[in-house]
C-alpha cells in the first residue's frame, strides 16, 4: 500500500535543534530507508521535512520506490537535478531490502556527483523516539532466526550516546546488556521476539512506542548533519551494514 500521508511544507517542519555555528548543511536531500518492510522516503530542505510517503509491502519495494520518489519530487515541483545530496540506511535490516536501497541512491549519486550520507536504520528508529519522556531508547528489528538487530541509545535532546553498541543478539544475551532499575522505552518490530524472553520485572520497566517505524524523514535529517560536517561519501565507498552473514553465507 502507498501511503496517502504525504506530507508538505505547512505539515512537515520537524527540525534537529540547533548545535551552535555549525557549516550550512545540503539545501535539498532525499532520504530513503528499506531495511523492512516499512520502507519510506523523505524529501528535506534546510534542515526540514518537506515531504514524505511510506509503502508498506516489503516485497515491492523495488517496484514502488522510484515511483514514490517520483511522486515525493513532484509534490515540492522538485526534479533530481535539484538535489543537494542523498541519505540512505546501509543497515542493520533485511538483505534484500537494504540492497534494494544502496543501489537506488548509489544510482542517483553516479548520476549526480552528489554526496551520500550512510545512517544506521537503528540509529534512526532511536531519533524518531528523542524527547518523548524516557532518555533510554532501544530500536529493535527482527533479525529472524530468534534473534534482534538492537542497541540502547541515550537520547538527551539533540545528542545521542550508545550505550549498548548495535548487533545480532539473541534475545537473552540483549537483555543482560541492559541496565537494570530504569524504563527503557522500545520501538520497532523485533520488540514481541524480545518480550517474549523478559521477566516479569522486566516486561514492567519496558515501554512500546507507538510511533510507526517509518524513518526516512530522521535518516534525511540526521544524514543532513553528516553531509554539514563534511563526512558525505561518494557511490564506490556506499556499503551494507549486514551485523552478520547471510543465510546463504551461513550455509556455505
Amino acid at each position: 500500500m502507498l501511503y496517502d500521508a504525504l506530507m508538505t511544507a505547512s505539515q512537515a517542519n520537524r527540525r534537529p535543534e540547533s548545535r551552535g555555528n555549525e557549516p550550512p548543511g545540503p539545501k535539498r536531500l532525499l532520504a530513503v530507508d528499506t531495511t523492512t518492510g516499512c520502507g519510506s522516503a523523505a524529501l528535506i530542505e534546510d534542515g526540514r521535512v518537506r515531504a514524505e510517503i511510506g509503502v508498506d509491502s516489503f516485497g515491492t519495494h523495488s517496484a514502488r520506490l522510484p515511483a514514490s520518489i517520483d511522486v515525493l519530487l513532484k509534490s515540492l515541483h522538485w526534479t533530481p537535478a535539484d538535489l543537494d545530496g542523498y541519505a540512505v540506511t546501509p543497515g542493520p535490516g533485511s538483505f534484500t531490502g537494504i540492497r534494494i536501497g544502496l543501489s537506488l541512491i548509489q544510482a542517483f549519486a553516479f548520476a549526480s556527483g552528489k554526496p551520500i550520507a550512510p545512517v544506521s536504520s537503528l540509529r534512526a528508529l532511536a531519533w524518531k523516539l528523542r524527547g518523548d519522556g524516557l532518555p533510554a531508547v532501544c530500536p529493535l528489528h527482527d533479525a529472524k532466526k530468534g534473534e534482534v538487530y538492537a542497541a540502547l541509545y541515550l537520547c538527551e535532546k539533540a545528542k545521542m550516546k550508545a550505550l549498548v553498541p548495535e548487533g545480532a543478539y539473541a534475545p537473552e544475551a540483549f537483555l543482560k546488556r541492559l541496565p537494570r532499575g530504569r524504563k527503557i522505552l522500545f520501538i520497532g518490530g523485533g520488540f514481541p521476539i524480545l518480550e517474549a524472553a523478559m521477566s516479569g520485572a522486566e516486561k514492567k520497566r519496558a515501554v512500546l512506542s507507538p510511533r510507526t517505524r517509518f524513518i526516512a524523514p530522521e535518516v534525511g535529517l540526521l544524514g543532513a548533519e553528516i553531509i554539514a560536517a563534511g563526512k558525505g561519501i561518494g557511490p564506490d565507498d556506499l556499503e551494507p551494514l549486514y551485523l552478520r552473514r547471510s543465510q546463504a553465507e551461513e550455509g556455505r
